[in-house]
């Protein structure tokens, strides 16, 4: 198991069509980020999305957490460097960062709930379960 699922950077160059009349991010893409971010995080650790899906689970987001401390503007290259913080029977907490070079322009926070296709709770992959003592030890 890699440790690119506790931790993983994701380059972007930020599209025309996310930005407003201003050239500048919508506030609502900075979630598409953040999912692509943990899609890519899940893919570099040797469990593509797709994967966890054909098991029968779903990762659904139960809460997120935006700040947004300064704009994106079309055409930037932006990093969104995404954190597993915790790692429960059926919830996984991540935190990220949008950066652009050394300028932090969002961070935010995320809970996701594993459930099968009805929507009920479903316990997390043993793959992820495993990940737990790393992060306490990182904690530590």
């Amino acid at each position: 198991m890699s440790n690119a699922l506790l931790k993983y950077t994701h380059e972007l160059r930020v599209g025309y069509h996310q930005t407003d009349g201003q050239r500048r991010v919508h506030h609502s893409n900075y979630l598409n980020y953040f999912e692509d971010a943990r899609v890519e995080m899940l893919r570099a650790g040797g469990m593509p999305y797709k994967d966890i899906e054909d098991s029968g689970r779903l990762l659904v987001v139960t809460e997120m957490n935006v700040r947004y401390f300064a704009p994106a503007d079309f055409d930037d290259l932006l990093q969104v460097v995404v954190e597993t913080t915790e790692i429960r029977k059926v919830r996984i907490k991540h935190h990220y960062k949008v950066s652009r070079g050394e300028l932090v322009l969002a961070e935010a926070e995320s809970t996701i709930a594993c459930v099968d296709p009805e929507g009920r709770p479903k316990k997390l992959p043993a793959e992820f379960l495993a990940l737990s003592d790393l992060i306490a030890k990182q904690d530590a």
